[in-house]
């Protein structure tokens, strides 16, 4: 399990207030996928799966760019590693330019892989960093604290985007609105990693509790090997979701909202996840996460159903609400996955962020479902997707002695 080295608990305490604000800035920049997919279908007028290609390129660098992210921290440290995972993200942000200039769609999925790519880094870095500082029975507890802040972001976003990217009117849609957003993140991203650049976060040793380390194949923890594909279908589904939401509204027998007004209320979805994390940090100090995360596959289990159920409000609300049940599912999962690693835990993280890549392969799968059978229709693959959470939940989160 992880474990504290010697350094006092006040470095800990500072370090996780910093990492605190890359949680936020990663959670602003990937919400605001949810504002580029409609207005870029709109500017190349894609169909559904042609659209769903900025999330499969965004989620895409997980898969390809996570060993070699943990490779790369292994070398050089946390700290170096957030500061170059930060400059990349900036220089993805500043590819958005030249793509709006020569309204170059293949460059736009460009710049979004190399952002994507550096929130790897990130992700990679932080995330058992957060579980590592403390007490190991709360690091639900904590990662949950900290991904409130990161969907704090994700609520945030769409407010920002859909104000400065998305237009009232078709007539007025123009690629180059993306220009003064992303400029501003790159800006943003290069500030704060010459900050970075000057602080030294605590070394983290992962030691071995004897419990269920094995010297050999990292795939004999059941834990794990069923955490990453838990980590594949929810981050998936909740990408998915996202995605679609803007356009889903706009459907005449659902709301019949045009884009600048759904977007707003793409932040209800993420705002409910923000809640939820803030009050599963709470909860975790009293409840086990498997059966926290057992009570949230079954709530995100029944919305979906209702969404596919019914129309208007109801379907129009049921399917946001989703984001509150989301809100404990990444962070219980990946806890859940990394227990009893010891020496291992490092590996198994860079495992289950590959795993985010989830997110590019399962919205492309339902945008191929919205385009043959319909865009209310193809939210049934929730159903596959929280009903395996479930399956977690309830006992593939074991671990096994070897």
């Amino acid at each position: 399990m992880p474990t504290k080295s010697l350094t006092p608990t006040t470095s800990y305490k500072s370090a996780f207030i910093l990492l605190i604000m890359l949680f936020f800035m990663w959670g602003f920049i990937t919400s605001l996928n949810d504002i580029l997919i409609p207005h870029l279908k709109s500017v190349f007028e894609l169909n559904y799966t042609q659209a769903m290609l900025v999330q499969f390129c965004f989620f895409g660098s997980y898969f390809l760019m996570s060993i070699p992210a943990s490779r790369l921290i292994d070398r050089v440290g946390y700290t170096k590693g957030i500061v170059i995972g930060l400059v990349v993200m900036g220089l993805g942000c500043l590819l958005f330019y030249p793509a709006s200039i020569i309204v170059y769609y293949p460059l736009f999925l460009f710049a979004l892989f190399v952002l994507a790519s550096g929130i790897t880094l990130l992700q990679v870095a932080a995330n058992p960093f957060v579980a590592a500082v403390g007490d190991p029975e709360t690091a639900s507890s904590r990662l949950n604290l900290s991904q409130g802040f990161n969907s704090l972001a994700h609520t945030i976003a769409p407010l920002f985007g859909a104000s400065l990217i998305l237009t009232e009117t078709n007539a007025e849609i123009s690629a180059e609105s993306v220009q003064l957003p992303y400029i501003g993140l790159a800006i943003a991203l290069f500030a704060i990693a010459t900050f970075f650049s000057f602080m030294k976060l605590p070394n983290i040793k992962q030691e071995d509790d004897g419990k269920f380390s094995n010297e050999g194949n990292i795939w004999s923890h059941r834990n794990l090997t069923l955490g990453v594909i838990a980590i594949f279908l929810y981050v998936g589904i909740e990408v998915s979701i996202g995605g679609f939401l803007i356009n889903f509204f706009g459907e005449s027998d659902i709301a019949g909202m045009a884009e600048k007004e759904a977007g707003r209320y793409v932040s209800y979805y993420w705002g409910g996840a923000m809640v939820g994390r803030f009050i599963g940090s709470a909860l975790l100090q009293k409840i086990k996460a498997e059966r926290l995360l057992a009570f949230s596959s079954l709530g995100a289990l029944t919305l979906i159903l209702l969404t596919l159920s019914s129309t208007g409000l109801v379907a129009m609300w049921a399917i946001l609400l989703v984001g509150l049940f989301n809100s404990v599912m990444f962070p219980n999962i990946f806890t859940l996955s990394i227990k009893g690693l010891g020496k291992h835990t490092s590996r198994g993280s860079g495992l289950l962020v590959m795993a985010i890549v989830g997110g590019a392969v399962i919205p492309v799968v339902q945008g191929l479902l919205a385009d043959h059978f319909g865009l209310q229709t193809s939210f049934a693959i929730g159903l596959v997707c929280y009903g395996y959470v479930l399956y977690y939940a309830w006992q593939g989160y074991a671990p096994k002695p070897n």
